[in-house]
């Protein structure tokens, strides 16, 4: 089992940047991909990035320029870099662990508000 616990949220105005952190404990040498989901009222979970074993990174054409994913392996740890955050940015941000047995681990969620 893999544990991820998310930081870093918060209100923002337009225009402005977090850092989400995601630190993962326990199995983490089964993980496959880390990945930054995303859910709003009304509207499914979405991915909004991910990086693999390889460090390979996708991003949803939505937050291509704006976001980063990087990780700290020394540290366990996932971040997420938001700049020039939008009002379509506001929702609640997971942290997910895709582990090499395809079962997916999720994080508690850190709520982002970006106000316009």
């Amino acid at each position: 089992q893999v544990q991820l616990v998310e930081s870093g949220g918060g209100l923002v105005q337009a225009g402005g940047s977090l850092r989400l952190s995601c630190a993962a404990s326990g199995s983490i040498f089964s993980v496959n991909a880390m990945g930054w989901y995303r859910q709003t009222p009304g509207k499914q979970r979405e991915l909004v990035a991910s990086i693999s074993r390889g460090g390979s990174t996708t991003y949803a054409d939505s937050v291509k320029g704006r976001f980063t994913i990087s990780r700290d392996n020394a540290k366990n740890t996932v971040f997420l870099q938001m700049n020039n955050l939008e009002s379509e940015d506001t929702g609640v941000y997971y942290c997910s662990a895709l582990m090499i047995g395809a079962t997916r681990y999720w994080g508690q969620g850190t709520q982002v508000t970006v106000s316009s």
